[in-house]
């Protein structure tokens, strides 16, 4: 890095956003963010980043914004504005790049992309896998593509973020591509985590033996070796809420039936997860699929649920 450091903005400043910005600032970026929620903000310029009432402004002047909003409305918001609020395309310097974190349907990313682009600006779709503590670590995993200027850009913060880092062709929409496959397999692998510690304890099993024995076997996953031990401490406050993944394998099950492929085990998943919503625990974790079948068995969990 000169001297002068280099600017970089970050617009969603969630647990996600929060620890990326945390990593660039690290790395010695002047880090400027931005966030719906005020204190969110405050414990940014706290601890030396600066703060943005908008948008536009956080985006002044940075050769890199990394937008780690929920969605693609909210992403095309970002950029375009919405209700008469400005977005932040023609705030940003020409020449700058965008990177596109939230998980949404390639074709969206690549209308988002090619509209940016339009603009003299640089659009590198870059969903992003990991979780808080990597982002804050600067260890996450990075699915990208976009143009070799796009990557050019991008270097120094994908650099700052990522512990491992795809390159995954030269266009838009290959990197949510790889996301969405990755969201149906960890969605279908929450559910079936979910299921499986519900109906061990159904068995009357010790559940911490459970999970001793699952994560030495050949039954083991990431999600289960993840998520099951919120089920065991009865702790449910959100890492990843339930609702991501309503919304992400619903994307799933809107690709599949546009191109007539039949997905039947990532829609039992998503019913798990609409179920779970519907029972009031939308911006619970995820891993509280294992409560819906607690409650719909009568079953006991760790932590009263059942």
């Amino acid at each position: 890095m000169t001297d002068t450091p280099a600017r970089a903005a970050v617009i969603g400043l969630g647990s996600m956003g929060y620890g990326m910005a945390q990593s660039l600032r690290r790395a010695g970026f002047d880090v400027a963010g931005c966030d719906v929620d005020p204190g969110a903000v405050a414990r940014l310029v706290a601890e030396g980043g600066r703060g943005a009432a908008t948008p536009a402004e956080a985006a002044a002047g940075a050769s890199a914004v990394v937008c780690v909003v929920v969605n693609a409305a909210q992403t095309e918001a970002v950029l375009f504005g919405r209700d008469g609020a400005p977005g932040l395309a023609e705030a940003m310097p020409e020449g700058a790049v965008f990177l596109s974190c939230a998980t949404m349907d390639p074709a969206v990313a690549r209308r988002l992309a090619a509209r940016l682009e339009a603009t003299g600006r640089h659009y590198l779709d870059a969903p992003i896998s990991g979780g808080a503590q990597r982002a804050a670590q600067g260890e996450l995993t990075i699915l990208a593509s976009g143009s070799a200027a796009a990557f050019a850009g991008a270097r120094p913060v994908l650099d700052a973020l990522a512990a491992t880092l795809h390159e995954l062709g030269d266009a838009p929409g290959q990197g949510a591509a790889f996301k969405m496959i990755n969201q149906l397999l960890a969605g279908v692998h929450i559910a079936a985590a979910s299921e499986a510690m519900a109906f061990a304890a159904r068995q009357g099993l010790d559940l911490r033996r459970v999970y001793e024995v699952i994560t030495a076997s050949a039954g083991n996953s990431w999600m289960f070796e993840n998520r099951m031990p919120h089920v065991l401490e009865g702790d449910y406050a959100p890492r990843s809420a339930v609702d991501i993944f309503v919304k992400d394998l619903g994307i799933v099950q809107d690709m599949a039936r546009a191109q007539t492929f039949p997905v039947p085990v990532a829609a039992a998943a998503l019913q798990m997860f609409l179920m779970a919503s519907a029972a009031g625990m939308g911006r619970d974790d995820d891993a509280s699929v294992a409560r819906l079948y607690a409650q719909v068995t009568g079953t006991p969990l760790p932590g009263g649920a059942g």
